[in-house]
């Protein structure tokens, strides 16, 4: 979707699926108590009329839910009505017989039937609706016609019933690459159309972009024909282009699908779309087929395709996306996410357009300028944005609304939120085009006039109190139209005439009980008790029309008189409401602008979103530059600062959030972030990649000043979870994800990493974590925040010169840790897990015996200090109240050998081995005096100050264990023991 330049006068030129373990038991047109496809045409033949349109009908739709329409209910049968039953919690009962055999048969009223698609929808299901196609008739025998006018997917639905409002509903579609590319970077056609709106849009991208294109615009179907190509997690969105519907084509190739595009928009020739390459027309066409098929042949009007470039959205995989909850938490909701947090938008298409921002911010510098200015303005402009929210409140659906009347199926509201809407349009435009320095100019003189003539239209033509559905009289006001008024006279005055003819009939057949009744069926007709039809019967003039036990209706020829001048004025009546009904539908669709200026007025609601965010003086418009700059002032993290405000209105007290600030120049662009858990860790992180997004989507920040260079790639590996459905430990799932980053990452992303190695044994997870550090700040050299509890990795600075180490800072008081909140420069000693378990309620007698083996751990461990080593670590490297100890700390001397396997080269400072004392070497896999070696040792034995029982003891044991069959708590004992040996007295 572009971004506007004078927004009102644009014309149009941007995980499991729910409920699917239901779905796999849809009906298959097959079962013990279903007719075989084979056997279709068959039981047609054997089937009542009726039961036989079900029948040829179910054969075109075998795995789909059949409504069938019979009266006032839509009905299922068979393995549908099976199905169906379970799915509603409805009752399952029969209709008639079929091959002596009761037909299984549930049903549900056609005046609420979106309730009950909604439900169906949401739990997987297709469900096609067959319907009548002709109006009874005299004389006619046997049942009407019947056609499936509708299939309804997840991806084709328009109805708001159906729907989240402030979420886009897509439909995809896929096109692989050819098969002689596939595997060496070829690229995917995608195409994806929102059917509600009418938006269509299509891009190119490679395998690798897939997974985080489907990431950012969440599909609720895609059409592809091998559902095994897509990622895992999308799979179950999957749908066959054919959508399970017989005789539907399926293949298409670049010269057709291109004739497709053409027809679908009504040009010659398809390059007028665009430049659209042949992979993207052939999913486009896919789309469109998928599209025209559950429409019964028909397509609504759509937007020309708007072609996108890859590159220009910032990269976003799924594991960044769910780590950071912009749109949706992992329990699927829109608590406590990003959106959230900025959402004050006033109409469903404002929120929706911000989804759309936040879910993809963007790399091109001029679009997120344009959109700053945008919402600045307004915020300078107080009085005049309060007047804009005032014009924006409780406006309609507008976009979706024009949806539905593209598509033939307009409700009278729909026809009304067109008039809403384009009363607020025509006074956003005096408001704004009168403003001084506005950049949302006013539309042409001649668009402006016929905006005005067609809002005038619809409000004269429109009833103030408008039926539930279009066919339903009382769209159309009095006073209109001249004819249908008389037409409606005609109808309803009648009411008078019958009342005279009851009184009159009464007295002449001496029956004061005698009255005229309107019978759906019969028409108008006398009613009197039984009794006194007995005696009415002898007059020749009056025919029986129906008796019961208690009543007797009778018919004459006045009556039928009657009834057939107020039929045909009901009738006529009708016609002409629905006539004049669709000639406002034609003048909305005549003003092709509409869709752009509705879309505009989105943008103004996600403006005046931005302006009142910004008004409270503690968001800032971010500098955005084409260099590797980044630096926040005071950050905050916009979610969780606004759950803290929450709980204080509500009066749970606590104090204001922390902010921090972070600066990540070229020269100290890899922060090394310490501190224990509940410190904040997570938190400062995750704000920091928020910013980041937040900035190139366009929106304001919540900092002092912000000044980021801009982003192509972020990286958030905070929080990683199992994934038990796939098989996943949630180790795995953390190198999975690293490895993604580690393999994507380049000198203009943003990486963030909270952890790594912790879900292994220390010495492997210590050895990964620093193997990564060194490859983001050697090779990747991306902007960095590696959050981590080996504190050892902080002792990298001399052969990391780009990393600086930073703690978040705590205090002990009266045996408590307080934690601050603060970021400060240093390093942590210690992770103080002990602390945070007390405040978890681990119970006492447990924590004073973690407190008493970690004493003595430490006092059994703790190396003798060297001239070499300082009693304390470097005063700038100390976070107030941390200390060290073993191998979480920051004492731990880098080993050369470590070195010269990362480089081939000695680090200007660090001794080599000959020359470091015994303490600092080091001394085998596990050891730990020096846990920053990498899986190449060398070994020091001690010589001058071992006694000469002392070393053969020490190479006894040292033959004995297999290093790779040790598991981590064998290997822990093991270099206690080894401790002693070196421990022995001389």
């Amino acid at each position: 979707m572009t971004d506007h330049q004078a927004p009102f006068v644009k014309t149009p030129t941007s995980a499991p699926g729910p409920g699917q373990a239901d779905a796999g038991k849809a009906n298959q047109g097959a079962g013990t108590e279903g007719p075989t496809q084979s056997s279709w045409a068959e039981r047609a033949a054997q089937a009542s009329p009726a039961m036989a349109q079900w029948f040829t009908l179910k054969e075109q739709v075998p795995d789909t839910l059949l409504l069938f329409r019979m009266g006032d209910f839509y009905e299922l049968f068979y393995e549908d009505a099976h199905t169906a039953a379970t799915a509603l919690d409805i009752a399952l009962t029969a209709r008639g017989k079929h091959s002596d055999s009761p037909i299984p048969m549930c049903g549900v009223p056609f005046h609420s039937v979106d309730a009950y698609l909604r439900r169906l929808i949401q739990r997987g299901f297709r469900v096609a609706l067959a319907e009548q196609t002709e109006k009874p008739s005299k004389g006619r025998k046997g049942p009407l016609p019947r056609s499936i006018v509708r299939i309804l997917t997840p991806g084709t639905l328009t109805e708001d019933e159906l729907l989240e409002s402030a979420r886009p509903n897509l439909l995809m579609a896929l096109a692989p690459p050819p098969a002689h590319v596939q595997g060496q970077g070829g690229e995917w056609g995608v195409a994806w159309m929102d059917f509600s709106t009418g938006t269509v849009d299509v891009q190119s991208t490679t395998a690798l972009g897939l997974d985080e294109l489907l990431g950012r615009l969440k599909p609720a179907e895609i059409i592809i024909h091998d559902r095994e190509a897509l990622p895992a997690a999308w799979r179950p969105y999957a749908q066959a282009p054919d959508g399970g519907a017989r005789g539907r084509r399926s293949a298409l190739n670049a010269a057709r699908a291109r004739t497709t595009m053409a027809q679908a928009w009504h040009v010659h020739d398809a390059a007028s779309l665009g430049a659209v390459t042949d992979n993207q027309a052939i999913a486009c066409a896919m789309m469109l087929d998928y599209a025209r098929m559950s429409q019964a042949g028909t397509l609504p009007r759509l937007a020309p395709p708007v072609v996108h470039r890859e590159g220009h959205a910032m990269g976003l995989d799924s594991a960044t996306r769910a780590s950071l909850d912009l749109l949706e938490g992992r329990d699927g909701s829109t608590a406590n996410t990003l959106f959230e947090a900025l959402d004050n938008t006033l109409t469903a298409g404002g929120g929706r357009l911000l989804a759309e921002r936040i879910a993809n911010p963007l790399t091109y510098l001029a679009t997120i300028q344009q959109r700053q200015r945008d919402w600045a303005w307004l915020a300078e402009n107080d009085n005049l944005a309060e007047q804009v929210r005032a014009h924006l409140k409780g406006l309609p659906d507008a976009s979706r609304a024009l949806g539905r009347i593209a598509s033939n199926r307009a409700l009278p509201r729909d026809l009304a939120a067109i008039r809403d809407t384009l009363a607020a349009l025509m006074a956003l435009h005096v408001l704004l085009g009168r403003a001084p320095q506005t950049p949302w100019a006013a539309p042409e003189p001649a668009l402006a006039a016929r905006l005005a003539s067609l809002h005038a239209m619809l409000a004269q033509a429109l009833a103030e109190e408008l039926p539930a559905r279009a066919t339903e009289d009382g769209v159309i006001a009095s006073g209109f139209d001249v004819e249908l008024d008389r037409l409606r006279t005609l109808r309803d005055d009648s009411q008078q005439a019958i009342m005279t003819m009851q009184a009159g009939l009464a007295e002449r057949y001496g029956a004061p009980r005698l009255r005229v009744r309107h019978h759906s069926q019969l028409g108008h007709v006398i009613e009197v008790p039984a009794r006194e039809g007995e005696r009415l019967r002898a007059h020749p003039e009056l025919h029986i029309r129906q008796g019961t036990a208690n009543l007797a209706r009778f018919s004459n020829q006045a009556l039928d008189e009657l009834n057939s001048t107020l039929a045909e004025a009901a009738e006529l009546s009708t016609e002409r409401e629905q006539g004049l009904v669709q000639k406002l539908v034609e003048a909305i669709m005549a003003l092709e602008a509409l869709p752009a200026l509705i879309q505009n007025m989105a943008a103004l609601d996600v403006a005046q979103s931005c302006a009142a965010l910004a008004r409270t003086g503690r968001w800032c418009i971010p500098e955005l530059t084409e260099d590797a700059s980044f630096d926040l002032r005071q950050c905050r993290h916009p979610v969780v600062e606004r759950a803290m405000e929450g709980q204080r209105a509500k009066g749970g007290g606590g104090a204001p959030f922390t902010p921090n600030s972070c600066a990540l120049p070229p020269t100290e662009r890899v922060m090394l972030l310490t501190g224990p858990n509940m410190a904040g860790k997570s938190t400062f992180l995750r704000q920091n990649a928020l910013a980041i997004i937040m900035a190139q989507a366009g929106l304001p920040v919540p900092a002092l000043s912000a000044r980021i260079g801009l982003v192509d790639r972020l990286f958030s590996r905070v929080g990683s979870a199992d994934d038990l459905a796939r098989g996943q430990s949630t180790f795995m799932v953390e190198m999975t994800e690293t490895a993604a980053l580690l393999n994507q990452a380049g000198p203009r992303s943003f990486v963030i990493v909270d952890e790594l190695g912790r879900g292994t044994a220390p010495l492997d997870g210590l050895a990964l974590a620093r193997a990564s550090l060194e490859a983001l700040h050697d090779s990747i050299r991306a902007r960095t925040i590696f959050a981590t509890h080996f504190h050892a990795l902080a002792n990298l600075t001399a052969e990391l010169p780009a990393m600086r180490p930073w703690a978040m800072k705590v205090r002990e008081w009266e045996g408590q840790l307080v934690f601050q909140h603060e970021v400060a420069p240093g390093v942590a000693g210690r992770s103080w897990g002990i602390h945070v378990a007390r405040l978890a309620g681990v119970p006492a007698p447990i924590l004073e015996r973690a407190q008493a083996l970690l004493n003595q751990m430490q006092a059994r461990r703790k190396p003798a200090r060297t001239p070499h080593q300082p009693e304390h670590p470097p005063a700038t490297w100390q976070a107030q109240g941390v200390g060290a100890s073993d191998l979480f700390t920051n004492q731990a001397t880098l080993s050369p050998t470590a070195e010269s396997s990362r480089t081939g080269r000695t680090a200007s400072g660090v001794k080599e081995a000959s020359e470091m004392p015994p303490q600092a070497s080091s001394v085998a896999e596990g050891g730990s005096l020096n846990p920053l070696a990498k899986p190449t040792f060398t070994l020091t034995l001690p010589t001058e100050n071992a006694s000469a029982d002392t070393a053969p003891a020490l190479r006894a044991f040292l033959k004995n264990p297999d290093p790779d069959s040790l598991s981590p708590r064998q290997a822990h004992a093991l270099l206690y023991e080894l401790g002693d040996l070196l421990k022995k007295p001389q």
